[in-house]
């Protein structure tokens, strides 16, 4: 029986929507995970692509809400914006009461957490994320789409600045993962609004862009001058589609994640040297590997996306709760006990976890309609009533 028909994962995809509708709170803002000390807040990053599974599950009023709730923040921000975007057109650094910070309390003030704040992929898949909303039949209207426009210039002068990941580590970088965000977010904003690609500072950005975008040996990596891949720019192709599968860099880059970053269960880790909670395997990333291997299309991808589908769901506890990571085959085990010590068990549930199963539920259950549907014969063709008494009069 195909995953999408199988009991396990009906009930998990019914799980998934509903963890999400209950972490969402009346705001409109998704908390990272309900259960977690250290994550009771909401990120932009996060938010954005748990929208993304709900546009793609049909769900699109809780993704309005989402969007709306981003929206009165930046338009709220909107003077610090401008402060920062004159910091920034000086090379400088932007202060922590003027950029858009990484995540929020559910009800839309800065939350106060001793981590890094200023993180600029979280506007940019947001931007990505509400024209995808817009593209499935979401309305974007009036404050929202005045925020869109704000967000996409604050990144158009932002987005060379050196800032945390998205794994919120290194800020003294600039991330191609970022910039993929940011390039992804700029394209989207310009959907929304033809008017933004004529502004000097979005085209000049998204003209600048691609051309920053680091790689080694033909590869993309983390940062300019690292040597390292990351699974985070499995997004470049999906959900982004930035770029094709095929295309050289991604295809090499996607080569090194298959055989650095993929263990032999088939979880996908983050990066190579990552220890937090020993270095798991994330089903969000899985998630993401698997709907790259749809758009790729090769022999053999279809199904090892079912693969990666199904290593999901083994993940899920008897609640049907995913976690944000496993660490079955941590590349760094021995640092496993020190995280739980300190904060308890990974995240589970993890929102963003369900939307990403979400979203490849959905691609491949449409992969499978499409095949079928392929499969079947043609209709004999039989000509309308009188179509050749009308041929007959058109002709010469």
């Amino acid at each position: 029986m195909p995953a999408s028909h199988s009991p396990a994962s009906l009930d998990l995809f019914e799980a998934s929507l509903r963890i999400i509708a209950a972490g969402q709170a009346s705001s409109g803002a998704f908390v990272a995970s309900p259960t977690f000390s250290q994550y009771p807040y909401a990120w932009l990053r996060d938010g954005a692509f748990v929208a993304e599974g709900l546009d793609l599950a049909g769900r699109l009023d809780r993704s309005g809400l989402f969007h709306g709730w981003v929206a009165r923040i930046i338009v709220r921000s909107r003077a610090g914006m401008g402060r920062a975007m004159d910091r920034a057109r000086r090379g400088q650094l932007p202060a922590a009461d003027e950029y858009l910070h990484c995540r929020y309390d559910l009800d839309g003030r800065v939350a106060d957490a001793d981590w890094p704040t200023f993180q600029l992929d979280g506007p940019g898949i947001w931007l990505w994320s509400l024209a995808h909303h817009e593209h499935h039949g979401g309305v974007v209207a009036g404050e929202v789409r005045e925020a869109a426009r704000l967000a996409a210039r604050y990144l158009a002068v932002l987005w060379p600045l050196p800032c945390a990941d998205a794994w919120e580590e290194s800020p003294e970088h600039v991330h191609t993962s970022t910039l993929a965000a940011i390039r992804a977010g700029l394209e989207a904003a310009v959907s929304l609004d033809r008017r933004l690609a004529r502004e000097p500072e979005v085209a000049t950005a998204r003209a600048a862009i691609a051309g920053r975008l680091s790689t080694f040996r033909g590869a993309f990596t983390k940062w300019s001058g690292s040597t390292a891949v990351d699974a985070s720019l499995l997004w470049m192709a999906a959900p982004y589609e930035t770029l094709e599968p095929t295309e050289p860099r991604f295809a090499a880059t996607l080569s090194r994640i298959e055989s650095e970053l993929i263990t032999a269960d088939g979880g996908v880790h983050r990066y190579r040297e990552d220890t937090f909670y020993g270095g798991g395997a994330w089903p969000l990333l899985t998630a993401a590997y698997g709907r790259v291997l749809l758009r790729r299309g090769a022999p053999g991808d279809l199904e090892r996306a079912w693969a990666a589908l199904r290593w999901i769901e083994r993940q899920a506890d008897e609640q049907g709760r995913l976690p944000e990571q496993v660490a079955d085959h941590a590349f760094a085990p021995h640092r496993v006990g020190e995280w739980r010590a300190r904060w308890g068990e990974s995240a589970r549930p993890l929102l963003w976890s369900h939307a990403a199963y979400l979203a490849l539920h959905v691609e491949l259950g449409a992969h499978e309609r499409e095949t079928e549907a392929g499969a079947r014969p043609e209709p004999e063709a039989r000509p309308e009533p009188g179509a050749a008494g009308r041929k007959d009069l058109a002709a010469p």
